[in-house]
């Protein structure tokens, strides 16, 4: 008998214990969300202690240290934690580094520096209801962003209209260097479940090399300041693909992604600009571009060149 009321005792006493741990979680959280209705909870209690505490009782006070103690531990242990996720939410809500990801579309700076190319030097024509830029090392399959067919459109929660030069550059690529079409919604979807978009700001750079990986395509990084020309003009011209993060000038006002695909006979580089058709048909000097490039230098930026993976079927 002596020993089941032993045992009685000892799971009053755990749930007395445990009713009275969840009733300082719940306090904790009132006391942050509602401060003036945990005042009107606690007031009374305050009065009853200190009126306890007058008397002088001795189990009173034995009995009110122990509380104290448990109501100090809860207390350090939600403050601990509030903190940690005030800082997590910090991290999370602050904006990207400016050289880490391409901005959103802005209006370039500067007028284009020369005249539309004749058609038969690059144009833009329609096969099987696709558009392709033509006259390059390959024909390139060509998407812009701007488009009406785009107005709805999502990068992420983002228009892919204004916000999308990342995915809308990388699915040209990959539709134009393998054996798999890919438009820019579905290549905007693939960006966010691969963690490159950013929200409210584009791309984060890593997306370059991120979708040449999942799409089978080589990636190689090219340093502006080693740069060999020749040796770019010679790839381009064999039907590698190079990406471009420019900066302020022709193309943009922040970050923005374009393709150059090719090269003309006079040596002038031409492009696949997702946010417009003219830019794609304007022949650009090699010279004007890599003095636009953006001066991030993450991930690989801002230089890249793709070609087929040498394992890839022919």
């Amino acid at each position: 008998m002596g020993e089941r009321k032993h045992k009685k005792r000892m799971i009053l006493s755990f749930a007395a214990l445990a009713i009275f741990c969840i009733l300082g979680a719940e306090l904790m959280a009132c006391r942050v969300a509602e401060p003036a209705l945990y005042e009107e909870i606690v007031a009374p209690v305050r009065r009853g202690a200190e009126a306890l505490r007058q008397t002088g009782e001795a189990a009173w006070e034995g009995v009110c240290q122990t509380g104290s103690t448990i109501w100090t531990g809860v207390r350090e242990t939600a403050t601990s934690a509030a903190e940690s996720l005030g800082a997590w939410w910090e991290e999370v809500t602050a904006p990207p580094p400016e050289d880490d990801v391409a901005l959103a579309l802005a209006e370039p700076e500067l007028t284009p520096p020369r005249e539309l190319l004749d058609p038969l030097v690059s144009d833009i024509i329609t096969r099987n209801g696709v558009e392709y830029l033509t006259g390059g090392g390959v024909d390139i399959v060509y998407y812009a962003q701007t488009d009406q067919a785009r107005a709805e459109q999502k990068y992420g929660t983002d228009p892919l209209s204004t916000h999308g030069c990342g995915p809308t550059a990388m699915a040209m690529a990959v539709s134009s260097l393998t054996d798999t079409t890919v438009d820019p919604e579905e290549m905007a979807r693939v960006c966010v479940d691969g963690g490159y978009w950013c929200k409210g700001h584009g791309s984060y750079l890593s997306i370059v090399q991120g979708v040449a990986k999942t799409y089978g395509l080589e990636c190689e990084a090219l340093d502006p300041a080693a740069l060999n020309e020749d040796a770019l003009l010679t790839r381009l011209t064999n039907g590698e693909v190079a990406v471009a993060l420019v900066g302020s000038g022709h193309f943009t006002k922040n970050g923005h992604f374009i393709l150059l695909r090719g090269v003309t006979l006079g040596g002038d580089i031409l492009v696949a600009d997702p946010a417009s058709r003219d830019r794609s048909l304007i022949p650009w000097e090699l010279s004007l571009i890599l003095d636009e490039l953006s001066s991030s230098r993450t991930n690989g930026a801002p230089l890249w060149i793709l070609s087929r993976s040498m394992d890839a079927p022919e």
